[in-house]
């Protein structure tokens, strides 16, 4: 594991710098990265490390949400308002609809089929899109209008509503039942992540105010309770639904907030920390990519794909459509609901392990998707801001 973990690094860093002085996002080298270490083209990666890429990934993310909401200002996201919301819904429906459209005729595949292949198709990935966000926030790119707060939260949320449709289909294709308590776990869990973030976050403002501590104590404090969250959702499956992704970033709000102060000192320490986290991320969603179901990928499933972004980029439009902002701006909103990994690499494997007839066209789906749009995304928001965004003063 020792050697994995030090090809990741190496190899990682080595391609995001070489890709960076391209003037390519790193992000882009350091996927591939991964795809040459991966067990589909060198196999250098112990299986030990690959064993544990899903937990190693999920932690990454936690940390960059974390870091996200400590710097969101929840009066930037009250502003944005309606197309925030309508961000974590709108777009992956219209996606899901191109596929239920389109897909039975260009792949000749059933409804029901088009419908699972869309539901892995339909979510952004937060691990592009919040790192770039984030970067935006800091730097104060679009900020005054909440354009990357708002991108942040929808984002996140969307996951969440992919993942119970994908979910409802699955049980559907496998001669199981769908009922409408399935389809209100979507706002459950979105409601309740927040809720439970919101009162962990107001614990930990009056634990921090009340107990003199090093912020380094604090954020190892801040990723425990991060980790709660998230494993308190495994636990609870089947019980009832909570988004412990949408807690973690909650509860960052909520500190920064109420604790102002805090949260700007901390927000440091997660900068670091997240350093590492990046490359652990990217490198190993870019293991999990199998070139061989990307090369069997007919123009068909190259010319869904296309079909599918057009739907998603039309429902994106729609949720920025009578707001202030400007054409630019919604340009901007657009090209960053392009990047997909995350949801794909996590659920595209899931019909195959599950025996669907259609296992293999969904994870040749997911992998063409990850492979076009991830670098696409990254290097479209990357090119974009400085010129569809304003920089806050």
């Amino acid at each position: 594991m020792l050697l994995s973990i030090a090809l990741i690094m190496l190899f990682g860093l080595m391609a995001g710098t070489i890709f960076k002085r391209m003037r390519l996002p790193y992000i882009i080298g350091m996927l591939a990265a991964g795809i040459i270490l991966g067990p589909y083209v060198l196999n250098l990666l112990d299986d030990s490390i690959l064993n544990i890429s899903a937990d190693l990934r999920q932690i990454a993310l936690i940390v960059i949400l974390a870091k996200a909401g400590l710097t969101l200002d929840i009066n930037d996201l009250k502003r944005v308002g309606r197309p925030a919301v309508l961000l974590c819904f709108l777009p992956a429906t219209m996606e899901i609809i191109a596929y239920l459209l389109f897909a039975p005729g260009l792949m000749g595949i059933s409804l029901l089929e088009a419908g699972i292949i869309g539901a892995v198709m339909g979510a952004v990935s937060p691990a592009i899109i919040v790192p770039s966000m984030s970067k935006l926030i800091d730097e104060g790119w679009g900020t005054k209008k909440g354009i990357p707060q708002m991108i942040v939260a929808g984002s996140s949320a969307d996951d969440v509503y992919v993942v119970v449709v994908f979910t409802a289909l699955i049980s559907l294709a496998q001669g199981g039942k769908v009922s409408a308590a399935e389809f209100l776990q979507v706002p459950v869990s979105i409601v309740l992540g927040i809720v439970l973030g919101a009162a962990g976050g107001m614990v930990l403002v009056l634990f921090f105010q009340r107990f003199h501590m090093r912020d380094t104590v604090k954020v190892i404090i801040l990723l425990c309770v991060s980790f709660l969250f998230v494993t308190l959702e495994e636990k609870l499956e089947g019980i009832v639904a909570v988004s412990g992704l949408l807690a973690v970033m909650s509860m960052g709000i909520t500190i920064y907030n109420r604790y102002d102060i805090l949260a700007k000192r901390i927000t440091g320490k997660f900068s670091k920390i997240w350093v590492p986290a990046e490359i652990l991320l990217f490198v190993l969603v870019g293991a999990v990519v199998n070139v061989k179901y990307a090369l069997s990928a007919g123009i068909m499933m190259v010319l869904m794909l296309l079909i599918g972004l057009i739907f998603r980029l039309a429902g994106t439009y729609l949720c920025v459509v009578g707001t202030k902002l400007n054409r630019k701006e919604r340009i901007f909103c657009m090209i960053s609901q392009i990047p997909k990994a995350t949801v794909q690499a996590a659920i595209g494997g899931v019909a195959l392990a599950r025996g669907l007839p259609c296992g293999n066209i969904v994870l040749t789906a997911a992998v063409v998707s990850i492979l076009i749009t991830a670098p696409a995304g990254a290097l479209g928001i990357e090119v974009t801001y400085k010129k569809l965004l304003s920089k806050e003063k």
